[in-house]
């Protein structure tokens, strides 16, 4: 940040800085847990209520968000809600099997997974337009997580540790959301998600070719080249048939989704084209009797409602180490899609979403999940599109798919067991194809190369390698970055706006006028550390090139949020270096926190007070008129 002129008369010595007392421990301590984990102070608003009643009742709001939304709920809003359950539904019951089909895990389980998750998320969610539901991404790195060996070996126990693993999911990031720990997202960045969906996108289409070729021996690795060659080697496997018909769905899903896109109030249109794909397909395989014709279908699905699964949970040492590693980052994951899609929505309806808040919802949802038999669930895309689209106005939308997704549990499970492979093939495809944003990338491309190269890290690093190599690539790229931005921060040489009392960057601002015997600099990072050793060796540069002789280094510290006790020894050293060459040394502006430190380590007594100024413009002033004539005192 820039400095402006704040007094326009030169001042007496250090006029305006406040070298106020320092504060205690336990108040700074106090300041800084505030502004690590409330930066938005909720509570604010309820502790200033006098009413004890109305703060109580503020209290519930705040943590159980359906007791705000449900007293002003309406018959206007349920009808939208409504048509949007029911809509959403309708994508639900295809999805659900699809991706349950993907995380090679019995169907149904996917359909038990729409059921109790969006009742949970009712109740404690803050999104009015967030739809619950299984996401293919993390659908297929649970298979792979878990292995191709382990089911074979043990079906049962696969499934039982994917239970076991949308427990630990859903632990994980309630303890997240419980302990405002939501930063720890932040490291998946805009970046590296859209590498990481598109990357996705492809190893799911390409796994989906088993299904259209009606291949019956194929590979579960996920990498590009693994896929391809299993494709080509079991050629003798391929039906024209099955082909053709993935064709024909995929073809017609692709015109819904086009439709949707030229005409947006037919978004219906692209939300029913899974449903008629697979009622469609069900009656094909019926009437035709496909299993005598090789057409491979879903199986029995049984009536009924979840069972419970609580006494499935595995927790053998033998497997834990797995079940922990799939639930960490399919929960990291699927939160940080999830949240980041609430977000975007809530946006577009000038609305407001807490991240905390989500993550605890999301938490118990796939706590409770894990007890009823489901897997993890968070707030996919294209469900939570359809139910914008559809009109929803508050998260009752997800109460009607469950009830909804009840009536199909109890009565029409059986009538989906004829649905074709191929049929869900294409719905996994035609869903995937909406996920690689090339448009993105190219944005990325354009306006920054090093954002590129991590979106693009993500998207080879999970198609050629793995899901977990090509997450870990890319967000330890950006580790790399945030840390050179760290070790490396930006100064520059401020120069003064002619007929004013500004001070602006010269390279930004050509025009700036640069003062004779005067470097001034500015900051813009905390000085600590990491990067103590390139600051020195910065501002010493800085005077090194100076054409003339330098008589006073002005140092603007407005944008240096904190020191610790390396940073003021480099100023130190600094000063100490520049005091034989007949150079003065001045703070501007130092802030709270950073003056502190100056304080407490004596820097300001050494210095001297009359070296601290308010603004640049006081500096410059008394410069010319007070410290030119001042003897300077050596360093102690």
């Amino acid at each position: 940040m820039e400095s402006d002129r704040t007094s326009s008369s030169s001042s007496p010595k250090g006029q305006g800085v406040n070298f106020s007392a320092p504060r205690t421990f336990v108040v700074k301590l106090r300041s800084k847990c505030k502004e690590t984990f409330f930066p938005d102070d909720p509570f604010k608003p309820i502790s200033q209520e006098p009413n004890g009643l109305i703060k109580t009742k503020k209290t519930l709001e705040y943590f159980v968000p359906i007791f705000e939304w449900l007293p002003k709920y309406n018959l206007q809003k349920l009808w939208y809600d409504l048509l949007a359950g029911i809509t959403i539904t309708s994508l639900a019951v295809p999805q659900g099997i699809s991706y349950a089909n993907l995380a090679s895990i019995p169907p149904i389980i996917g359909l038990y997974s729409s059921f109790v998750p969006p009742f949970v998320y009712a109740v404690l969610g803050s999104s009015n337009t967030l739809a619950v539901g299984t996401v293919a991404a993390c659908s297929l790195l649970i298979s792979e997580t878990f292995g191709e060996d382990l089911l074979k070996k043990d079906p049962n126990l696969y499934l039982h540790l994917i239970f076991t693993s949308t427990f630990i999911t859903g632990v994980f990031q309630f303890a997240l959301g419980f302990f405002r720990l939501g930063i720890l997202v932040d490291f998946l960045s805009h970046s590296t998600i859209t590498g990481f969906m598109g990357g996705t996108a492809i190893i799911i289409l390409l796994q989906q070719l088993k299904g259209v070729f009606g291949i019956v021996h194929f590979t579960h690795k996920t990498d590009v080249v693994s896929v391809l060659h299993a494709l080509f080697t079991q050629r003798d496997e391929w039906k024209w048939q099955s082909a053709l018909a993935g064709l024909c769905f995929l073809i017609f899903l692709q015109s819904t989704r086009y439709i949707k896109k030229i005409k947006p109030k037919l978004f219906w249109v692209s939300a029913m084209g899974p449903m008629v794909v697979v009622l469609v397909g069900c009656l094909v395989a019926y009437l035709v009797k496909g299993a005598e014709h090789g057409i491979q279908t879903v199986g029995p699905l049984k009536k009924g409602l979840n069972p419970p699964s609580i006494q499935y949970l595995t927790f053998d040492a033998k497997y834990l180490p797995l079940a922990i590693k799939a639930g960490i980052v399919t929960g990291l994951i699927a939160m940080a899609e999830g949240i980041a899609i609430g977000r975007s929505f809530a946006v577009m309806k000038n609305e407001q979403t807490d991240g905390n808040k989500e993550m605890i919802a999301f938490g118990l949802m796939n706590i409770i999940g894990s007890f009823t038999s489901c897997y993890l669930t968070t707030g996919p895309f294209s469900k939570t599109a359809v139910n914008y689209n559809a009109g929803t106005k508050t998260p009752m939308s997800n109460v009607v798919m469950g009830l909804c997704m009840m009536l199909v549990l109890l009565f029409l499970a059986p009538l989906f067991s004829y649905t074709p492979l191929v049929g869900l093939s294409a719905i996994i495809m035609s869903a995937m194809l909406g996920l690689i944003d090339y448009e993105e990338m190219y944005h990325l491309f354009k306006v920054d190369k090093f954002d590129f190269l991590v979106c693009m890290s993500a998207f080879f690093g999970v198609s050629f390698l793995s899901m977990d190599y090509g997450l870990i690539i890319s967000v330890g790229l950006s580790v790399v970055r945030a840390l050179l931005y760290v070790a490396r921060p930006s100064t520059c040489k401020l120069g003064r706006i002619p007929n004013s009392a500004m001070f602006r960057d010269i390279e930004q601002y050509p025009g700036s006028e640069e003062m004779s015997g005067y470097v001034i600099l500015q900051l813009g990072s905390p000085i600590f550390f990491a990067n103590s050793t390139y600051v020195r060796e910065r501002i010493l540069r800085w005077i090194r090139d100076e054409p003339e002789d330098v008589e006073f280094l002005l140092l603007d510290l407005s944008g240096v949020s904190s020191i610790d006790m390396t940073g003021i020894e480099t100023l130190l050293e600094v000063r100490r270096i520049l005091v034989p060459k007949g150079i003065k040394m001045v703070i501007i502006n130092p802030r709270f926190e950073v003056l502190e430190k100056m304080m407490l380590s004596h820097f300001v007594e050494k210095m001297g007070k009359e070296y601290v100024f308010l603004s640049i413009d006081d500096a410059v002033q008394a410069c010319r008129f007070n410290l030119s004539t001042s003897k300077s005192e050596p360093c102690s």
